[in-house]
This record gives C-alpha cells, sequence and structure tokens, in this order.
C-alpha cells in the first residue's frame, strides 16, 4: 500500500463520478494526513483490519451463539420455555435499538475512544452472564453485551474508513468486514455447538472476554481520524432508542402473543409515535443525530433496505435450521454447529475471496443481484426438506448455495452503505447499516416464526409432530426466499439516483 497524496482534479472527478452509482472504489477517501504512511504503513494496516476484523466477528456471532445452547442452559436454570427467547430478544433490543446512538457517539467522542469502551463494556458484560446464578442476571448480562456491541460496531466500520485510504485498499478491507459481518452469525452457531457440547454453556460468554482483550491491545494500529464539532443531540438519541425497542420487542411479543395482544399493540403504538417524534426532532435539530443527507443518497438508501430485508431473513434461518436440526433430525449441540460448516463455508469464499474480486471488476449493484439470486435460490431448496431427508442431498447443497450468495450481498451492501458519506458522518452511516442488519433480523425472526407456527398448527389431523414440524419450518424458508425477492427488486430498481448533494 503507498502513502498518502494530497487531492486533486482528479480525485474530485472521481470521487463526482463514485457518488452516482456502486462502483467499485465508491467510498469517501480519508482526510488528508490521515492514512499510514512509511515502511510501516502495511503492518499497521494489517493489524488494523485484524482489529477490525476480530471485533466484527466477536459482536455479530453473538447474536446467534446461544441459539444452539437455550437447551443446556433451560436445564441448568429449570427455565420455563416460555422465557427461552429473552436470552436472544434482550441483546437483539439494546443492540439494535442503541446502535445509531452508538455510531453518533463515535463521530462526537472519538471513534477509537468509544470503540475501546463498548469493547470494555462488552467484556464486562459477558463475564458477568458467564456467572449468572439465575435467570434475572443472564438476560440483564445480555441486555448490558447489547449495550457494549452498539457502542463499539459502528464505531469499527467507522475506524476502518478512517484507517485504509479509498481504492482498492479500502475495497479488501471493506470485503474482510462485510465477510465478518456475514460469517459471524454461522461461526456463533458453529461455536456455541463446541463449546456447549465440550466445556459448558457458560463457555459462550466467558469466550468473549480473552477474544475482547486481544482486540483491545491491537487498537493504537487504529486511525483515530477526525470529530464533528457538534453537541450530543440527546433528545433524538432517547426518541430512536425507545421506538427501536419498542418495534422489537412489539414484534417479538406478537410473534409469541398474538397480533391482538394489548401490549403488542400498545409497544407498535409506541413505536410509531417514538418514530414521529424522532424525524420531527432531526428536521428541527441544529445538530441532528441521523444528518438527513446520509439517507438522502438513494443507492446509499436503497443498501440500507436491502440489508435490512436480508439479516430478517437469514436470521429466521438459523433459527429454523437450528430447530430442525435439533428438534426433528435430534442432532447434539456439536452436531449442529458441524451441520452448519457449508454455510459458513458459502459465506466465507464469496465474502472473503469471491465478493473483493468482484467488486474490482463491477459495479456494487451487480455484485448484489448476483448474490441475492443464489440466496432465494437456496431457500427454496430447503423447503424441499422433510423429516427423513438425507443431509446431503438438501440440506449441504442447499446451504453452500445460500451462504455464497449472502457473502456477496453483505460486501457489496457494506461498501454501499458508507459510500459517499463525509468523515464526520462514518460513525451514523456505519450505525444506520449495522442497525438495518440487527432491526431486520428480529422483525424478520419474530414474523417468520409466527408464520411457521401457524403452517404447523394448520397441518393435517393425524400428522406426525416431526413432520408438522417441518412444514413449519419449510414454509419459513419459502418466505425468506420471498424477502430475498424482494432485496433483489430493490437493488435492481433502485440502484441510481440522479447526482446527490455532495456530503463534504
Amino acid at each position: 500500500m503507498t502513502g498518502p497524496r494530497r487531492p486533486g482534479v482528479q480525485d474530485a472527478l472521481r470521487d463526482e463520478a463514485t457518488r452516482a452509482g456502486w462502483e467499485k472504489d465508491a467510498v469517501h477517501g480519508p482526510a488528508p494526513g490521515q492514512a499510514t504512511s512509511g515502511a510501516k504503513a502495511p503492518l499497521r494496516a494489517g493489524l488494523a483490519l485484524v482489529v477490525i476484523a476480530a471485533a466484527q466477528l466477536m459482536l455479530v456471532l453473538d447474536g446467534t451463539i446461544m441459539n444452539v445452547a437455550l437447551p443446556s442452559i433451560q436445564k441448568a436454570l429449570a427455565l420455563p420455555p416460555a422465557d427461552l427467547d429473552w436470552l436472544v430478544t434482550a441483546y437483539a433490543l439494546t443492540f439494535g435499538g442503541l446502535l445509531l446512538a452508538g455510531g453518533r457517539a463515535g463521530d462526537l467522542f472519538g471513534r477509537r475512544r468509544v470503540f475501546r469502551a463498548g469493547l470494555v463494556l462488552f467484556a464486562a458484560a459477558s463475564l458477568l452472564g458467564g456467572l449468572a446464578p439465575g435467570q434475572g442476571a443472564l438476560v440483564a448480562a445480555r441486555a448490558l453485551q447489547g449495550v457494549g456491541a452498539a457502542v463499539a460496531a459502528p464505531a469499527a466500520l467507522s475506524l476502518l474508513a478512517t484507517t485504509f485510504p479509498a481504492g482498492p485498499a479500502r475495497a479488501r478491507a471493506l470485503g474482510v468486514y462485510g465477510a465478518m459481518g456475514a460469517l459471524g452469525s454461522v461461526a456463533g452457531l458453529l461455536l456455541g455447538g463446541v463449546l456447549t457440547e465440550y466445556l459448558s454453556w457458560r463457555w459462550v460468554l466467558f469466550v468473549n472476554v480473552p477474544i475482547a482483550v486481544l482486540v483491545l491491545a491491537g487498537t493504537s494500529a487504529l486511525v483515530d481520524g477526525g470529530r464533528d464539532r457538534g453537541r450530543a443531540d440527546l433528545p433524538g438519541a432517547l426518541t430512536a432508542t425507545a421506538g427501536l425497542a419498542a418495534l422489537v420487542y412489539a414484534v417479538k411479543r406478537g410473534g409469541s402473543h398474538g397480533w391482538a395482544d394489548t401490549t403488542t399493540i400498545a409497544g407498535l403504538g409506541a413505536a410509531a409515535v417514538l418514530a414521529a417524534g424522532f424525524v420531527l426532532l432531526q428536521r428541527r435539530s441544529r445538530h441532528p443525530m441521523l444528518p438527513g443527507r446520509v439517507l438522502r443518497d438513494r443507492d446509499r438508501a436503497a443498501a440500507y433496505l436491502v440489508i435490512f430485508l436480508v439479516g430478517a431473513g437469514m436470521f429466521a434461518t438459523f433459527y429454523f435450521l437450528t430447530l430442525y436440526m435439533q428438534v426433528v433430525r435430534e442432532f447434539t449441540a456439536m452436531g449442529t454447529g458441524l451441520a452448519f460448516l457449508p454455510f459458513a463455508a458459502g459465506i466465507g469464499l464469496s465474502a472473503g475471496v469471491t465478493g473483493p474480486r468482484l467488486l474490482a471488476r463491477a459495479s456494487g449493484r451487480a455484485v448484489t443481484l448476483a448474490g441475492l439470486a443464489p440466496a432465494a435460490g437456496g431457500m427454496a431448496w430447503l423447503a424441499l426438506l422433510t423429516p427423513a431427508q438425507g443431509y446431503l442431498a438438501v440440506l449441504l447443497p442447499a446451504q453452500l448455495v445460500a451462504g455464497t450468495g449472502l457473502g456477496l450481498v453483505f460486501v457489496a451492501t457494506t461498501v454501499a452503505g458508507v459510500r459517499g458519506v463525509a468523515p464526520e458522518d462514518t460513525g451514523v452511516a456505519a450505525g444506520v447499516l449495522n442497525t438495518a442488519q440487527q432491526v431486520g433480523g428480529a422483525v424478520g425472526l419474530a414474523g417468520l416464526a409466527a408464520v411457521a407456527s401457524a403452517a404447523t398448527a394448520g397441518a393435517p389431523p393425524g400428522t406426525a409432530a416431526a413432520d408438522a414440524l417441518t412444514r413449519g419450518h419449510t414454509t419459513g424458508f419459502l418466505v425468506a426466499g420471498a424477502l430475498y425477492v424482494a432485496a433483489l427488486a430493490v437493488a435492481a430498481w433502485l440502484p441510481r439516483a440522479g447526482r446527490p448533494p455532495v456530503t463534504s
């Protein structure tokens, strides 16, 4: 990697050209002097990428690592089945609800400082969760983990943008980051199975502590970048956080208690009121938490919508596959983790190798479309599962195809999600990207779980339990595939807007 050079007329023309579409190097360059120079630049950049990638992997995998361990936790702590979902919901509520505030905090107070604070909080919460004596303490620790993740995750993506100069170096780095975002969910299922089977369910929490310590040790390699001279938008942060939390909670409750439930309706109403209040506050604030210029680029907005739909389908897919393997097929925790290897391999290869190479030759739109088509096809393939279906006939190839497609999508949308933003807005842009995925996952899981439950309940009388459950799971796969098709339509029909306003 070469040292920094002064931006000139050619750079300005290139930046304007990239803002017209999802192009190869479509990411705003760093401010002069931010890129690392000298003989140590490649080593420092490599260490920075390892630090950011490890942090992203750790934060994302915690969204799924608990899934495989749930039966063991239920038995160890004598939890009622109806309360198990809180171990997943508590993390999703605080993670999705606080991401925008976390992204803005990095822009205001320094991204590296906020990143370190988030990692410390995440590690402390993981330790407390591993030592939790009962349900209340464990749920509280999971919620605190979500707070730490919401602070650290957008700061990680912002630090990537300020550490790597625009061009092939940043494209490769974003490819690795996107791979970790996609691979993390699958890695959580794999690691959860191994730790639960051979150690204890408590290690799905303890494992975060040494990883966080190692990441903290390497944060000196990160380039902090500039700060926004504005002030914290506390009213905006409160309304956004409360609104997203109300939405996620209401959808989660609606999936288990019904959409006519009084608390569900109240939650949805509160989310709508808070969302309207947030929009009004942002329009009137002199220092808004979510500047309108971040969403004004239709290409970027389309990327956020695509990742929302993909997150909704992917999180539900992992949930249904876990239930199918453990309940219908009676796989062990370790066996379930190993059974997800094709998904992990597909995502890892496409996001880490194929995706960045394709982005060097084609537009982000083309790469996104190329990924969504096989992702939807993989869901249709999974819908062919039966209680006695051989692993090699459906589970292995369908996961490989879907994972390969999703890896491409994550790389392309990660690039598009932060493309063209001003340096002081990278934190909030990263927060929106992560929020879209996490909230999409929470909403999609609740909605698709309700659809699957209805399909299971609607099985003909006399149907065996395994057949009825599989009917529900395969229905969920079909709906997940429909979400990917909807995302494909968004990427195809809203790929290019007119020249957006200059953001810097």
